[in-house]
């Protein structure tokens, strides 16, 4: 008889009365046997109840065996969304920035690999026509994806996971085999939803309690919010939520230079659910906090050492320094797939660089608007290193809130990865 193990995922997720939002339950039940003798998926709900304030955009559209990603460089203006059918395709949407956010990514990456290893058992003489060569096809899928952007530690952490999952799999067939891995793709999107519900319910809630007004003001750099995740977001999650319980006045969202992510996707979100935006220059984030009050800023992550110091989108740092001047609360916001015990500190992560034209040229018109010369160097780093100790407010994670040490090491994320 072949061993058989069972692997329940049951996320179900509710709120008193008192919530203005009823939160997505997610039930998913599968029976994996490890001969795939027998196989068995059962969806017994995955239902997402929403209200009419809840998110509604989607930059993910999938059901087994299709992929489609809001090509998100497009918005406001364009709404199109991208076919993947292929590794090369989702490559490129990640290496182009057509799917942006830590864990977009991540959750399209495992998606699209499922996707794509589908459409090669397709073919006749395709890669996936025995185990043995749909199993080395998905390893080797999982190691070019992970190429496209480095510095964002949710893709590699969960594709090597991935690639373990797979290589523990047996399968009898090169179908068995894709599907397998088809569900594990599933789960880690169901997981993605279900991640962003819990920094939304523990975030509002510290805040509300920390600040103790009947409304709070924020601001916000780059876009943490649906658009960047599976569902609802991080930080702009957590401003959702604040939202939700009437207990917003305003989100401040600053530009974002160079792809004016803030400007272009956070307003986007805002104005699609009539959440109480101010969009800001990069640059007056410090007249700004000078002059209004500001409760709290809030920053998604692309990657949070082992000390708490956090990769995150080129100008998060300078919030830091500015809020530690003006005693405003820092806040990071992200699900503990973006936590990296292996990395212990800010000085370890690869920062990408990006092509010199983002800086030189109108991004819509491809119009050149920056002298030229010999003279002349362009540096286009995409992301910067937040110390720890100007994380002052804490790392809002699904789990609760890592709050600050007073002395260094402000943080240990290994309380939180360490419950994993």
């Amino acid at each position: 008889m072949p061993s058989v193990f069972h692997v329940n995922i049951t996320c179900l997720f509710s709120l008193s009365l008192s919530h203005s939002l009823f939160l997505p339950s997610v039930c998913l039940s599968v029976l994996i046997s490890r001969s795939y003798e027998s196989f068995e998926l059962h969806y017994r709900s995955v239902s997402l109840m929403t209200r009419a304030h809840n998110a509604t955009l989607e930059s993910i559209q999938y059901a087994r065996g299709t992929l489609r990603l809001l090509d998100q460089r497009k918005l406001p203006l364009e709404t199109v969304f991208d076919e993947i059918l292929t590794v090369a395709d989702i490559w490129t949407a990640i290496k182009e920035m057509r799917v942006r956010g830590a864990p977009a990514i991540a959750v399209s990456a495992a998606l699209a690999i499922a996707v794509a290893a589908g459409n090669e058992l397709k073919k006749k003489d395709g890669a996936c026509n025995s185990v043995d060569g749909t199993r080395r096809f998905l390893l080797e899928s999982c190691d070019t994806v992970m190429t496209a952007r480095p510095t964002a530690v949710n893709l590699s952490k969960t594709l090597i996971q991935m690639k373990r999952d797979i290589a523990d799999v047996t399968a009898n067939t090169a179908g068995g085999l894709v599907e397998a891995c088809a569900v594990l793709a599933e789960k880690i999107y169901a997981e993605d939803v279900a991640y962003n519900e819990g920094i939304m319910r523990h975030g509002a809630a510290h805040l509300t309690q920390l600040v103790k007004k009947s409304k709070l003001s924020v601001l916000t750099i780059c876009n943490t919010g649906a658009l960047a995740t599976s569902r609802y977001g991080t930080a702009l999650g957590v401003v959702r939520q604040l939202f939700y319980e009437g207990k917003l006045e305003q989100v401040y969202a600053c530009e974002t230079r160079p792809w004016n992510q803030g400007a272009r996707l956070t307003v986007y979100e805002c104005v699609q659910e009539n959440i109480p935006c101010t969009l800001i220059c990069d640059s007056a984030v410090s007249a700004l906090m000078g002059s209004r009050p500001i409760d709290a800023v809030i920053v998604g992550a692309d990657r949070i050492c082992r000390n708490g110091d956090t990769a995150n989108k080129i100008g998060t740092c300078n919030l830091a320094v500015v809020a530690a001047h003006y005693g405003v609360p820092f806040f990071v916001a992200a699900p503990s797939t973006t936590l990296d015990p292996m990395t212990a500190d800010g000085e370890s992560v690869v920062i990408e660089e990006r092509e010199t034209m983002e800086l030189t040229h109108n991004m819509a018109t491809q119009q050149r608007v920056v002298a030229d010369g010999p003279s002349l160097r362009i540096w286009n780093p995409v992301f910067d290193v937040t110390p720890a100790a100007l994380v002052t407010g804490g790392i809002i994670t699904e789990r609760g809130v890592l709050q600050p040490s007073a002395t260094a090491p402000f943080f240990d994320i290994t309380r939180i990865v360490g419950a994993s």
